[in-house]
């Protein structure tokens, strides 16, 4: 596909040095002005000021102009107004809040992770060596920007812009709620989802492997253990191994690895699964405030405000 990967996004927040400061625990390379890079994926988040937290921009990386022309087309025969020339598009979702922007961007080249080497019953492939995920140190590093969830109050308009007008595909469905929708060979790269007013749920960031989801997390909540909202445990929607962790804002971002990749659009059957039940294979108990953070009346009314 022309589209290749989330380039960045913009993330409104109140106080911007204490988000700041999470992003850094987090692995996130600092570049200055409140900029922040991942291992392969370059500058891929950036803080700017909101009354309420709020993702504002979204980007998508594609290979050359003649991709942002097709879909400034589609958008057009949809009578969905942007803005688009050679070195980029934009176009305002209403329903989520957020301008999605699509410009020409550099494909991923990711350096190769080391394998890890798991023993097994009957393969045992480290002899006479400790597991080398019990002996790693330093700072868990994420390699890229995975996907963003975000609340739309006009799920449906918001599908058509991301499917018909940019060009996104449906991966798997969650009935009732919305879908995995992805730009790249990734699983997902964008859940769009049902809601009551415009917010973002959470980020995910790729990590190598296992390993680095739970020590990324331990040393997370080394610092500071309000910051835990759910983990370890593995999707069943897209397969991969998580750890959900609250910035200052409220905002979750996710630690993940092992994630489902489509790489042959044929052979993938999209699946609608069903409710909360179906959000993990295993892993701890998902608290209710996973699927309602605590700050949703104010954001509510911090969302109300702004409009009015």
């Amino acid at each position: 596909m022309s589209m290749h990967r989330i380039s960045s996004i913009t993330l409104g927040v109140p106080d911007l040095d204490a988000t700041a400061e999470f992003y850094t625990d987090f692995g996130l390379t600092p570049l200055g002005d409140h900029r922040f890079a991942t291992l392969d994926g370059g500058e891929q988040l950036k803080l700017a000021y909101s009354p309420v937290r709020r993702l504002l921009e979204y980007g998508v990386g594609v290979d050359d102009p003649d991709d942002i022309r097709s879909a400034s087309s589609r958008l057009s025969r949809m009578d969905v107004q942007h803005t688009a020339s050679d070195e980029g598009l934009a176009v305002f979702d209403e329903g989520s809040g957020v301008t999605i922007s699509m410009t020409p961007t550099a494909r991923y080249a990711p350096s190769p992770a080391e394998t890890p080497e798991y023993n097994a019953p009957g393969e045992v492939v480290r002899h006479n060596e400790r597991a080398p995920g019990s002996t790693r140190e330093g700072l868990v590093r994420p390699r890229k920007l995975g996907h963003v969830v975000l609340g739309t109050t006009d799920i449906e308009r918001t599908e058509q812009i991301v499917l018909e007008g940019l060009g996104f595909k449906i991966s798997d469905t969650i009935r009732n709620v919305g879908h995995f929708v992805r730009c790249s060979t990734d699983h997902h790269n964008l859940m769009v989802q049902r809601a009551p007013f415009r917010f973002m749920h959470h980020t995910s960031w790729q990590v190598d492997d296992i390993d680095e989801v739970g020590r990324g997390a331990a040393r997370m909540l080394e610092a500071d253990p309000e910051r835990h909202v759910w983990g370890l445990g593995r999707h069943n929607v897209g397969g991969n191994f998580f750890w959900y962790l609250k910035d200052p804002a409220g905002n979750f971002a996710e630690y993940y690895s092992d994630l489902d990749v489509i790489d042959d659009d044929e052979a993938w059957r999209p699946e609608v699964f069903g409710g909360r039940h179906s959000l993990a294979a295993w892993g701890p108990h998902m608290p209710p405030s996973f699927l309602k953070p605590e700050d949703l009346g104010a954001l509510m009314s911090g969302m109300h405000s702004e409009r009015v």
